[in-house]
């Protein structure tokens, strides 16, 4: 594995680091303020899968031997890059309810502004984004296709219905 993709890998994993340690102090505050959580069943196996496919990006293409390119490397990371940036403006736009679980505060209206005017779900739409851009950056296919699959027809088919109940849609 060339040293850029796991300069890339790394990067990602210390940004996922770092939502979570954002995730849990908004978990504790909405907790506190007395939020209720929804499919706490399904997050077991979202962070199964986040962990399983982060390995994958790394293992993958030492095993495979696969040749590093920058043409495709480069495109990857440049794909990455947006959707940390759309999840990041999501936090933003979120503020204190952003949260990795499905927390709902009592009584407050649902966040229509930043990227909720143009998409429902915006946070899952860079996940989807990152889970197929980083392994094809770093050359591992078979980790994109099945993060890819996993995440969008077993996570996230569970995952936007559970948050939408969750928050009256």
């Amino acid at each position: 594995m060339s040293a850029a993709n796991l300069a890339l890998a790394g990067l990602v994993v210390i940004e996922r680091l770092a939502e979570l340690v954002v995730a849990r102090r908004h978990d504790r505050a909405l907790l506190a303020a007395g939020a209720v959580e929804h499919g706490r069943a399904h997050y077991p196996y979202m962070v199964a899968l986040h962990a399983a496919w982060l390995l994958g990006c790394v293992v993958e293409p030492i095993a495979a031997s696969h040749a590093f390119q920058p043409i495709r490397f480069a495109a990857g990371a440049v794909a990455v890059a947006a959707a940390v940036a759309l999840r990041w403006w999501t936090i933003a736009t979120l503020g204190g309810r952003w949260t990795t679980r499905v927390l709902v505060p009592p009584g407050r209206p649902l966040v229509t502004g930043g990227p909720f005017r143009f998409l429902r779900h915006p946070n899952y739409l860079a996940v989807a984004i990152e889970v197929a851009a980083l392994p094809l950056a770093t050359g591992a296919w078979i980790t994109a296709l099945t993060g890819s699959l996993l995440n969008g027809y077993l996570l996230l088919a569970i995952r936007i219905p559970c948050e939408d109940v969750a928050l009256g849609r």
